[in-house]
């Protein structure tokens, strides 16, 4: 379930600041296996109240995260995607009037992602308990998966109740395209673009908590 934190888990101190905020996690994958990796968290609808926070020292015991922490972080997250091999052109903006940050890369091949998520892990960006084997690709047997990931609801249930309504409003996307059509998937709750060259899942982080949806889904081309 941490899947939809992976790579904003890093700015964790940042979401305990407001229940209203999407993450959108997406992939465009090509035929040769090579693509683009985009996530994106938007906190814009509760962009008032984060900037009345921001002036704050702390909120629910916690303290509150300087633009410039959160920007270092980012920062480094990025050099250390870019120092993984098969990733490039790694991108980072941070818009700090309406709360969006995103991060972007190209890959040679999907599990490239997974790799750069254990580099995040190794320097702590990431904690311990965050998956990062995410993805797996098969060229050869014209399939993508989006492996299963160990349920986030045991960590839910030890935070304090301040933490957990974080997730209440909180929405998760994610979109992955194809330059392939795509013949079938495993998980029904990923809507199939008419072209049949996307899914998409759009759920409540909620939800997945407690697995009322899940994540994982494997895609077979023609």
């Amino acid at each position: 379930m941490k899947n939809f934190l992976k790579l904003f888990a890093l700015l964790i101190p940042l979401l305990l600041l407001t229940s209203c905020f999407d993450i959108l996690d997406k992939v465009n994958v090509k035929a040769d296996g090579t693509g683009e990796y985009t996530i994106i968290l938007n906190a814009s609808k509760s962009k008032t109240r984060l900037a009345s926070i921001s002036k704050m020292e702390t909120i629910n015991g916690k303290k509150v995260p300087k633009k410039s922490e959160i920007e270092n972080k980012i920062n480094e997250a990025a050099r250390i995607f870019k120092a993984t091999p098969g990733i490039s052109n790694v991108k980072t903006s941070m818009d700090f009037d309406h709360y969006i940050i995103k991060l972007s890369c190209n890959f040679k091949k999907i599990e490239n992602i997974n790799a750069g998520l254990e580099q995040l892990k190794a320097k702590n960006i990431l904690g311990k308990m965050i998956p990062t084997q995410i993805y797996s690709q098969s060229l050869e047997k014209k399939s993508l998966t989006r492996n299963k990931v160990n349920t986030f609801k045991a960590d839910y249930d030890k935070m304090g109740k301040a933490d957990r309504e974080v997730f209440n409003d909180a929405k998760y996307t994610s979109v992955m395209q194809f330059e392939n059509t795509v013949k079938s998937q495993t998980n029904s709750s990923y809507i199939l673009a008419p072209n049949k060259k996307a899914v998409k899942l759009e759920a409540d982080i909620l939800d997945l908590i407690f697995q009322k949806k899940q994540l994982q889904n494997t895609i077979l081309f023609q």
